[in-house]
Order: C-alpha cells, then sequence, then structure tokens
C-alpha cells in the first residue's frame, strides 16, 4: 500500500489534536480522520480540509498548513466505518484523561467493526498528558469489548504508552486565518513504548516520534520537570500577582526557585535513577525555563495551576519529585516552596480550589498537608513546607479572581 494512503484515525478535533498529533501523523503520510462531539468542527474540516498552524516561537513566527485531513462526528456509524477500513493503521487520542473512559465504547464497537471486515491489525496510542494513558485507555476498552472480540484485540491491537510534549496554549481565532487554526510553541516531543507496538505490515513509521525500550525516564523526565517547573512558576506566578507564565518566569526570584528545584532537587534525583547526563539534562532545564518565558505563547497562569488537588496527588508533577529526591537523601527546599504555593492558590471558579481550600480551614493547614502529602507531620519535609507556606501567605499580593 502507498504510504500517502494509510490513514489514522484522531480521537479529539480540539487544540492539542490539531496542534501537535494531526500534523506529525499527517507529515508521516497519513490522512488523519479526526473524531470529535462537535459537529461544527467536523463540519468545518470536512469543508475546508485543511487549516493552518501557527508556530509561536519568540524570533520567528511561522505558518504551516495541514491538508488531507477529514472529520467523523465520534458518536455516529461513520467513525465504526473508518474502524473497519484497512487503510486505517493507527488510533491516537487526544480528548483529556477525564473523557478516555467515555470514548472507550466507542472503539470496543470500532474494534468490533473492524475484526467483522478482517480489516487487519492497528496500534492505539493515547496522548493525554497522564501517566499510563493508554493502558488506562486499555482497560475501559477492555470492560467495554464483547467475549468474542478480546482475544482477536489482544493478537492484534497494539496499546502503547508514550509521553508527550508540547505546549499548546488556547488560541484566539482571530489571530489565524480560521477558526481551525491554532497556534503552538516551536518545541515538540513525542515518545512512545516501542515494546507495546503492534508491529503490524506497514509498521509504525511517525516523523518526529522517538520509539523508546525504556519510556518510563522519560515520562519522570517530562513530569519532573516541564510539568513540575510549570507547576512550581503558575503558583508562585499567581501569589505575585502575574496573569501569564512568561511573566512569571521572568522574575528572577521565581525562575530562580524553578531552577534550583529542577536542578538540584528532583532533577538530581532523576539523574542519579534514570542515569541521564548532567550537562544534557542542564540544558534540557534551560531550554524548558526558555520556553515558559516565550511572550506569544500567554500561557494564562489559573490555566496551568487550575485543579490543583490533581497537581499534588502522590507521584505526580510536584510530590513525585519531592518524595524521590528524599529518597536519594537530596534537598527538597525549593519543591516544597512550590507545594506550599499551590496550598495558597485559591481561585473561586476552580472546583479543586475550593475543595483544597475548605479543607485547609477545617483541618488546619498541618494535617491537610500531612493527609495530602504524604510527609508525616513533625518531618523535615513537612516542617519545610509549612514554614514556606506562613512566608508566602505573609508575602503574597495575589490578584483577586473571580
Amino acid at each position: 500500500m502507498p504510504q500517502q494512503e494509510r490513514k489514522a484515525i484522531h480521537f479529539g478535533a480540539g487544540n492539542i489534536g490539531r496542534g501537535f498529533i494531526g500534523p506529525l501523523l499527517v507529515g508521516s503520510g497519513y490522512h488523519v480522520v479526526f473524531a470529535d462531539v462537535n459537529k461544527d468542527v467536523i463540519a468545518q474540516l470536512n469543508d475546508q480540509d485543511s487549516y493552518d498552524v501557527l508556530v509561536l516561537d519568540e524570533e520567528d513566527e511561522q505558518h504551516e498548513t495541514i491538508s488531507g485531513v477529514s472529520g467523523v462526528v465520534s458518536t455516529s456509524d461513520d467513525v465504526l466505518r473508518a474502524f473497519a477500513d484497512p487503510a486505517v493503521d493507527l488510533v491516537t487520542t487526544a480528548v483529556g484523561p477525564a473523557i478516555l473512559e467515555k470514548i472507550a465504547d466507542t472503539i470496543a464497537r470500532g474494534l468490533h467493526a473492524r475484526r467483522e471486515a478482517d480489516a487487519g491489525p492497528l496500534n492505539i496510542i493515547a496522548c493525554e498528558n497522564m501517566v499510563n494513558q493508554t493502558s488506562t485507555l486499555r482497560k475501559y476498552v477492555f470492560a467495554a469489548l464483547e467475549e468474542e472480540d478480546k482475544s482477536w484485540v489482544k493478537e492484534n491491537v497494539g496499546f502503547a504508552n508514550c509521553s508527550v510534549d508540547r505546549i499548546v496554549p488556547p488560541f484566539d481565532p482571530k489571530d489565524g486565518g480560521s477558526a481551525l487554526d491554532v497556534g503552538v510553541e516551536g518545541f515538540y516531543e513525542w515518545v512512545v513504548d516501542e515494546d507495546a507496538l503492534h508491529r503490524t505490515p506497514l509498521d509504525v513509521r511517525l516523523k518526529g516520534i522517538r520509539l523508546t525500550g525504556d519510556l518510563q525516564a522519560y515520562i519522570e523526565r517530562k513530569l519532573f520537570t516541564l510539568n513540575c517547573g510549570h507547576a512550581i512558576t503558575a503558583y508562585l506566578g499567581f501569589l505575585k500577582g502575574y496573569g501569564t507564565i512568561d511573566e512569571a518566569i521572568r522574575d528572577d526570584g521565581i525562575r530562580e526557585t524553578v531552577r534550583s528545584a529542577l536542578l538540584n532537587e528532583g532533577g538530581a534525583a532523576l539523574r542519579r535513577r534514570h542515569k541521564f547526563d548532567e550537562n544534557e539534562y542542564g540544558q534540557y532545564v534551560e531550554k524548558t525555563l526558555d520556553r515558559f518565558a516565550n511572550p506569544k505563547l500567554k500561557d494564562d497562569i489559573v490555566r496551568v495551576g487550575r485543579q490543583p488537588l490533581r497537581k499534588l496527588e502522590k507521584g505526580d508533577r510536584l510530590l513525585g519529585p519531592a518524595h524521590m529526591a528524599r529518597e536519594y537523601g537530596l534537598p527538597i527546599d525549593n519543591l516544597a516552596k512550590g507545594i506550599a504555593a499551590a496550598f495558597l492558590y485559591d481561585v473561586p471558579d476552580d472546583k479543586q480550589s475550593v475543595e483544597l481550600q475548605k479543607k485547609v480551614k477545617q483541618d488546619g493547614i498541618e494535617k491537610a498537608t500531612a493527609e495530602i502529602t504524604g510527609f508525616a507531620e513533625g518531618s523535615e519535609e513537612h516542617r519545610k513546607i509549612l514554614d514556606a507556606y506562613a512566608a508566602l501567605r505573609v508575602s503574597s499580593t495575589r490578584r483577586k479572581y473571580s
């Protein structure tokens, strides 16, 4: 089959789908069939057959036209017919963690249609910003599969976890020529677990993708560096009244806190665990800080800081590197400051922020900190977070949001 005839189904026609995953698939020779519940977006994709991606680099803004795309409404039978097309050998998603379970039934019915049509094997890669996103989707899909389909899926469908990294901020349609146009940063990284892929006759050939047998190292590097730094910048920036991430990271105090947390605390633990080269990792951190400073991204602090309880989950971007650092006997002073700032993130229209503030008020900061962080009351780590909390609370000039 000629490469240009290959097709991929991508669930989620939002900014990440159109700005990140879709362009990489098109660049790899795929015709991309976007599946989404938004009928207006799907109709526009089918009418236009193309849209522009604006690469928002600080020094050189570029336009890239993405063509060879179409759309199907994900609640219609059209998506099942797409699954039954032998030209399709890849399914990707970018719908958000909470929506994976909701699309699992559609994917299960699509795989049934594919088995019935004898359309051959394929791979599924979920690209949500979470750990083990495809394994999570696989669990939901298998729960929705008919018994007669399960053995076929096990033999013919690969479910590969991945690590995705590209800042895709909200984009004002007025900045483009079409409502489908989207703005993204120039940097991107898409790393996929090659051991979990099903080697179809067509194989997996994706431009810009990195296949690895050690995905966990890349997942933790991204989560404990980019996501950790992003969160600390947002929470400290919020307390100082900044509106966007680039404004916050240009504050010398915030930048030094973030750099120290990434280089000397969580990052030092990462280098020990995964044997990252010290110089290369240092360059990765500096590149990350420069990405945050890009004013063209207009990355809003309340967008990055939203859902603080999720970001304070054990193993996630703040507590994950803090616990890892303590395992290696490393300091966590700057990570503790970022964690404390998250406890002070008070945004009335953010449900998790409201829940967190209610917990602190009812239980007290000492108990709430111990329960959420896993650091026992009276421990050195617990004390560092409380000390930082007290200092930040006094010095805060945070903007009031409603």
